[in-house]
């Protein structure tokens, strides 16, 4: 029995058919068989395979009909099979080299279904125009703990499948078109033990000719035939609610794909795909299923409602006028976006700068420190925040702004010398000449960022199109960076034309200008009993998981360390709030506004692999690295540096050992000092309480570099105050 059963439907693809093959048969993992679908022995790619298959053994050619499709062509394939994993390939893809002896690797637990990457070619590129990217050789073993992982937005050919898997629950591509998305689907309700392989082991040619799937025609109803048997199915399988609404929510992405194409769609035909698409969205939505916030996010409400006409109003708008993104009132949003583009024939407000963070959470972040001190030195510069209606009454007073998706949002970002924020502006907004954007990041990237993520299937499915992520990053003007390994880092991720700026990050200023009554009273508002020793835990979100998860039974935890402590939990800024307190000895910070104040409070940190370290690091408090799932994390998200060997303090990979480190007190110990000096020096060189007034100098004032603060080194820099508070014991 070979290891694998290599499935290459040949129809249409003769011209490149050898080169496919080749590409199979000249692996260095030699146990596989290589079987070709021809359309019958006398078509033009039989000719090829038997040519191959005189010279080589492994090749089997079989038949199926043209007439009978790509599935069909699939499933003979599948029943030919006799190798213990079966993957699928074009004919007109190729197998990187090593990718079988690299999947072979990835398949020591014997998943039912094995994800890897792939690249997509452009038909005028040569196949050497992508380079080979670095190959792991381990797969990630996540039964359990991927439940947004769905399979239906990846293509049948970026997975290796367990033929007796296969076998056991009768799976076969279901017939007609989108018959990637049917099988996606089914293969996920089916499959109990799932891992994801980072490495890229399929180079897919984008075809000249485009995709029959993006043709209009009646064939588009065919999405909805493969959608309705798919959720029917789940209907009667008890999925938890995370897999539930991850599959609906996948399902529903391509659907509003087609619905929201312009051309994909005959004309007299779209009402009607759109309201059987609205009927089966009713009838299968499950409970607690949130649309994703914006511009999508209203689509989803409008198929829910049935409303058609508004929806086509939208597409039309989309397609008119530049996109717009936030949550518009429904009725006013035509109206909106037609004032926007007036807005923009307006000469441009050389006095008004637009602010927002964390997509308009709320006032936070480098953008909140670059606002206060620009109305300290530029106050000329109008300042106006930009957030969503339910953080407005957590601005501080004075802070001027417009509600997200308002008229007056809209008219603000038209009219703008200077844009700052800390993700990135709408699509929508149009980089005017003359224009200044300023993006501050938020955060040191650990884990892969920007056009790094393409290679990760579980986070480039959920980040959407990276042509248009670069389109975004074309509107940047500075990109700040808060130490030489993020401007790197930054590089890479997002290539661009911007300026990096090597300032530090405003938002950490506080940590060398704040006094111990600052912290004094920060704790008090936070309610840290008085001679406690305050821990914040803050563990970062998971792409391969849905809802906050604390990773850690912290009652538990408390309960083992003793009355001497009491913890902070802040969960990740996706999440509205990190749990419940329980015996009082656990605070819930994570709807506090300042992630900076809350740090202040701290007297050491517990993270995983959050970018709050390296902001905590300016302090010099302990700090240590719970890492209970490295090796998931750093397979699914990606990461840029083995964080474990060169962490900031001690590093602990279960309860046990997280517990020791705080009764013991090495926490807090020589080493730990140690670990967090070198920590220090490669993370915190550019911090030094002047990176807000170096960005409104430069950014704002325009003041030559001379006029500007330059970075004091870190061996040269007296302790702040706030950072010499002792831990208590």
């Amino acid at each position: 029995m070979p290891r694998f059963s290599i499935i290459v439907p040949t129809h249409g693809v003769a011209g490149r058919l050898a080169l496919a093959l080749d590409s199979v048969l000249g692996q260095s993992f030699g146990d596989f068989e290589l079987i070709t679908v021809c359309d019958a022995p006398d078509s033009p790619a039989a000719e090829v395979v038997a040519g191959y298959a005189a010279r080589d053994s492994r090749v089997v050619p079989v038949h199926s009909p043209p007439s009978d499709g790509l599935s069909a062509a699939r499933n003979t394939g599948i029943g030919a099979a006799a190798g213990t994993y079966l993957l699928f390939l074009d004919g007109d893809d190729v197998l990187v080299p090593g990718a079988l002896g690299t999947l072979d690797g990835g398949l020591r637990e014997e998943p039912d279904v094995l994800y890897f990457a792939h690249e997509r070619v452009h038909w005028w590129d040569v196949e050497t125009s992508t380079p080979p990217l670095p190959r792991t050789p381990e797969g990630v073993f996540a039964p359990d703990r991927a439940p947004r992982l769905t399979g239906v937005l990846l293509p049948a050919w970026s997975a290796a499948y367990r033929r007796d898997f296969l076998r056991e629950r009768h799976l076969s591509f279901p017939q007609g078109h989108f018959t990637d998305l049917g099988w996606g689907g089914l293969v996920n309700l089916a499959a109990e033990r799932m891992a994801v392989l980072r490495s890229v082991l399929v180079r897919h040619l984008l075809r000249r000719q485009g995709s029959r799937l993006n043709e209009p025609g009646e064939h588009q109803f065919h999405l909805l035939d493969q959608i309705g048997l798919v959720l029917g199915r789940a209907a009667g399988q008890g999925l938890s609610e995370e897999r539930s609404r991850a599959l609906f929510g996948d399902l529903f992405t391509a659907v509003l794909k087609s619905a929201a194409h312009p051309r994909r769609l005959p004309l007299s035909r779209r009402r009607a795909f759109f309201r059987r698409a609205g009927r089966l969205y009713r009838l299968h939505r499950p409970a607690g299923f949130r649309p994703p916030p914006g511009r999508v996010g209203v689509q989803h409400r409008l198929l829910a409602a049935g409303a058609y006409s508004a929806f086509r109003a939208l597409r039309g708008a989309s397609r008119r006028l530049p996109r717009v993104w936030g949550k518009a009132p429904r009725p006013r949003l035509l109206r909106t976006r037609t004032r926007y583009a007036a807005q923009l024939r307006r000469p441009i407000d050389e006095n008004l700068a637009v602010y927002c963070a964390y997509w308009g959470r709320g006032y936070a972040c480098n953008p909140a420190a670059i606002h206060a001190k620009a109305r300290e030195l530029a106050p000329h510069i109008r300042g106006v925040f930009l957030v969503e209606a339910d953080a407005v009454d957590g601005l501080p007073a004075g802070v001027d702004h417009a509600v997200i998706g308002s008229a007056r949002s809209w008219e603000v970002l038209a009219r703008a010398k200077y844009l700052i924020n800390n993700a990135n502006f709408a699509d929508g907004v149009v980089k005017r000449p003359g224009s200044v954007h300023l993006q501050t990041q938020h955060g040191t990237p650990l884990k892969k960022m920007g056009v790094d993520q393409s290679t990760y299937p579980v986070v480039a499915a959920a980040t959407g199109s990276f042509t248009k992520l670069l389109t975004r990053v074309d509107r940047w003007d500075y990109n700040l960076s808060s130490n030489r390994h993020s401007t790197e880092m930054w590089e890479r991720a997002f290539p661009g034309t911007y300026e990096a700026l090597e300032y530090g990050y405003p938002r950490n200023d506080v940590y060398c200008t704040a006094t111990a009554e600052d912290v004094a009273r920060v704790r008090g508002e936070l309610g840290v009993p008085e001679g406690r020793t305050a821990l914040l835990y803050a563990p970062t979100h998971r792409d391969y998981s849905t809802g906050f998860e604390s990773r850690l039974d912290l009652e538990a935890f408390c309960e083992e360390i003793g009355d001497s402590f009491v913890v902070l939990l802040r969960a990740h800024y996706f999440y509205d709030e990190g749990g419940r307190a329980g015996s009082g000895r656990i605070i819930d910070v994570t709807r506090h506004r300042s992630s900076e104040d809350v740090c202040l409070a701290a007297d050491a940190l517990i993270t995983d692999y959050s970018s709050i370290m390296f902001d905590y690091a300016n302090l010099d408090r302990p700090i240590v690295v719970y890492a209970d799932d490295w090796e998931v994390y750093q397979e699914t998200r990606g990461v840029y540096f083995d964080l474990l060997k060169a962490p900031p303090g001690p590093v602990a990979r279960t309860p046990g050992e997280l517990t020791r480190v705080f009764r013991d007190g090495s926490y807090a110990d020589d080493s730990s000092r140690a670990l967090r000096a070198g920590f220090r020096e490669r993370f915190c060189s550019f911090d030094d309480g002047q990176a807000a007034e170096r960005v409104v100098r430069r950014v704002l004032l325009g003041q030559p570099p001379e006029a500007i603060p330059p970075v004091i080194p870190l061996a040269e820099r007296l302790p702040a105050p706030a950072a010499s508070t002792l831990v208590r014991s």
